[in-house]
């Protein structure tokens, strides 16, 4: 009998999957059901899968119902502004473009200026339009560091939304109880409920939210499970007793000290030794006040390598002339084990000696009030002033350093950190640009922005970009000026604008708006100099005339969500 190629069923051998395989095949190959080989068969196939695809639509059997959602929370706080609504819809539609060496052009960059907005709506306390919520969750999911402040404007609804959305999950992960309704503070039996049985970052939430309100009762909280809970999570927990860490915390944390986990016992050491006048900060204190000393008739010579035993008393000594008082050090020769209860880590990094390394990590920890009893009652800014024999300076530099971030300490950091106007730029103490921009945010916001204003001036803007970002933003006239007259030297200089890149964006973002009357004048291409690189003047012309437009787009960004 003859065989027709009228297609057949589908579900004869293996429905869609065989369709799908006599297709990966080839018709010459393996033929439909119900075909004869030849040129029909293609034919065949395509009717077949046609007739498939509809059977496999039109026999769906229906879900049973979902419940449905429940209606999104209302948000109580004011809408936008109309202006500012439409200013936000065209933030929002702004992508960022490929990223690459070209010239950027004279517009600004919305994204860049999206954060800042949303920083003075929230300050402002308006809600967002229900309409933007989509492109607001899409921008946070893109950009991490806009999530907070994109999750606070938000608000209740983008919560809602998450929930329905899995592409915006991180939403319920990066808002405190995100992921389900903390109980009320007061609400003595949820709390308890929730922390014997929900998960781990709701108890995150819940533990976060509690030390904010009352400290004691979030560290009694955590006591009642500190023994069952795991290594990673102790570590967590233990963290958020940074906020509000008071006196009273020290007995627990004391007794973190004895943890299993090595990280828990850093973790509590470290947040014991910004308690001053807790019991491992007086231990630390000894042990750091025995290796730091004054000698008065120091004798200059050789410089020892730190870290190499120093020579034993009678011993030949080095020869030359006698200096003024000098600080010398006798840094630990063991690491006991008292010292690495108290977090001091026996083990150097690789390239580290042994003995500087203990000695950076005790003078880091103790308090930095004990120095001037100890060395003679001279002030921070004597202190360091005075040579360190054998090498050690760095090392005890550094961790004065270290020490002052820590402590918060303003005296000691604006010893370390020196005068702005002095010859070296690394300072009497800092070593490093990190240390300096570290240093600087223990100071006031005034003093920080004058510091680094006076820095600019004296050395320029090549090593600025880090300072510059540590500073309150807008920018305190003094420092908004020091960059726009340093951008103008750079600019008559002759170089192109490219090698100060950061340092414009940071300027388009932070400088204040009413500094853009005084960039007028640079808008001119001047005139070439004969040592000038190419079209340097064009460029520049440009990159300042981006810089003016987006001053004044910010302006205009602050007055329409100043509007009553």
């Amino acid at each position: 009998m003859t065989r027709t190629s009228t297609p057949v069923d589908a579900t004869a051998e293996g429905g869609w999957e065989g369709l799908v395989t006599t297709a990966l095949l080839g018709t010459d190959r393996r033929t439909p059901p119900g075909t004869a080989p030849g040129r029909d068969a293609p034919v065949a196939l395509l009717d077949a899968a046609a007739v498939e695809t509809v059977r496999r639509r039109a026999g769906l059997r229906p879900a049973r119902a979902a419940e449905r959602p429940k209606p999104a929370p209302q948000d109580p706080r004011p809408p936008l502004p109309a202006a500012a609504a439409r200013r936000l819809a065209l933030l929002l539609a702004d992508r960022p473009g490929p990223s690459g060496g070209g010239r950027r052009g004279a517009a600004p960059d919305l994204t860049e200026l999206l954060p800042q907005w949303l920083a003075t709506a929230n300050a402002r306390g308006f809600a967002p339009p229900p309409h933007a919520l989509p492109a607001l969750l899409d921008a946070a999911r893109g950009r991490t560091d806009l999530r907070p402040a994109a999750l606070e404007f938000a608000g209740p609804r983008a919560l809602w939304l998450a929930r329905l959305n899995p592409d915006w999950r991180f939403a319920l992960r990066s808002t405190p109880g995100g992921g389900a309704s903390l109980p009320h503070l007061d609400d003595s039996e949820g709390i308890e409920r929730l922390w014997q049985e929900g998960l781990f970052a709701e108890r995150v939430a819940l533990l976060s939210a509690l030390r904010s309100r009352d400290p004691a009762a979030a560290r009694d909280l955590l006591a009642t499970t500190w023994t069952t809970e795991r290594a990673e999570d102790r570590l967590m927990f233990l963290d958020s007793l940074r906020a509000g860490l008071g006196p009273d915390d020290e007995p627990f944390l004391e007794q973190a000290l004895a943890d299993r986990s090595r990280n828990v016992r850093a973790t509590a050491a470290e947040l014991l030794s910004s308690l001053p006048g807790s019991a491992l900060a007086a231990r630390m204190a000894v042990r750091a006040g025995a290796c730091v000393a004054i000698d008065h008739a120091q004798t200059a010579g050789a410089a020892q390598d730190p870290g190499s035993p120093r020579p034993p008393a009678g011993g030949q000594a080095h020869q030359g002339r006698v200096t003024g008082p000098s600080i010398v050090v006798e840094a630990p020769h063991e690491c006991d084990s008292g010292m690495e209860r108290d977090g001091v880590v026996a083990k150097a990094p690789s390239g580290r000696g042994e003995r500087s390394w203990w000695f950076g990590q005790l003078v880091e920890a103790a308090p930095l009030g004990i120095w001037s009893g100890r060395l003679g009652g001279r002030t921070p800014a004597e202190i360091v002033a005075l040579p360190v024999a054998d090498g050690w300076q760095g090392e005890l530099h550094a961790a004065w350093c270290r020490a002052a971030v820590r402590q918060a300490d303003a005296a000691w950091s604006r010893a370390l950190l020196g005068e702005p106007t002095a010859p070296e730029a690394g300072g009497p103490g800092a070593v490093s640009l990190a240390e300096r921009a570290k240093l600087l945010g223990t100071l006031g916001a005034a003093e920080r922005a004058e510091w680094v204003a006076g820095f600019i001036a004296t050395h320029g803007l090549s090593e600025a970009f880090q300072l510059l970002g540590v500073c309150a933003v807008p920018w305190a006239p003094p420092l908004g000026r020091a960059v726009v007259d340093a951008l103008n030297i750079a600019r008559d200089a002759g170089s192109y604008p490219w090698s100060f890149s950061g340092v414009m964006g940071l300027a388009e973002r932070c400088l204040d708006p009413s500094e853009a009357v005084r960039l007028d004048a640079l808008l001119a291409v001047p005139d070439e100099a004969e040592n000038a690189s190419p079209g340097a003047g064009g460029y520049w012309a440009e990159a300042f005339q981006r810089l003016v437009t987006t001053l004044r787009l910010r302006a205009a960004m602050t007055e329409e969500l100043l509007a009553p």
